[in-house]
């Protein structure tokens, strides 16, 4: 009886009245609106119909909603990707670096700064001097001239030399 969520075979009022009387719903625990419906029958009982014609494609096409702040996220994650640290979805005030830089975007575009391009810069240069500091898309931390040369060793050149450095510290 419950299997089936169309309500083909009578109404949400009848399955109740039903369910209580079989003992499945204890009389304290039926639903709010079950005693006002009981009071206060429709006049005519609901009836499912079937639809007599079938529905075109046409019909269930959805357009697709785009506001502005969507345009300038996709710019955002496409020129910095999504960052270094994971959403904190945790604490209830955290404001992801995207919609930070969303925010500070559209102030930036209220004061008067109309060319994209530069807005987009200045609003990155903004939050860096907020404190935020947002790198792109495949660019290294640190470029290789500031390397530490120590960096560069690979972990079986350390390995051999600490050997090396362990036999002459026993002769």
């Amino acid at each position: 009886m419950a299997g089936s969520r169309l309500e083909k075979f009578g109404t949400v009022f009848t399955r109740v009245r039903d369910l209580m009387r079989s003992g499945v719903i204890r009389p304290l625990e039926r639903p709010v609106w079950y005693e006002v419906f009981k009071a206060f029958p429709p006049k005519k009982d609901p009836l499912y119909v079937t639809p007599k014609h079938a529905r075109n494609k046409q019909d269930e096409i959805v357009n697709d909603i785009f506001y502005q702040e969507d345009q300038i996220r996709a710019k955002f994650y496409k020129v910095y990707g999504t960052g270094p640290r994971v959403l904190d979805l945790s604490k209830s005030n955290y404001i992801s670096p995207c919609q930070r830089f969303v925010e500070t975007y559209t102030r930036l575009a209220s004061c008067g700064e109309h060319d994209e391009e530069a807005l987009f810069q200045e609003t990155g240069k903004a939050l860096l001097t907020e404190g935020l500091v947002l790198r792109r898309r495949g660019a290294s931390v640190a470029s290789p001239e500031l390397r530490d040369p120590v960096l560069e060793f690979k972990l079986t050149d350390m390995l051999a030399e600490q050997q090396q450095s362990g036999t002459s510290a026993e002769k």
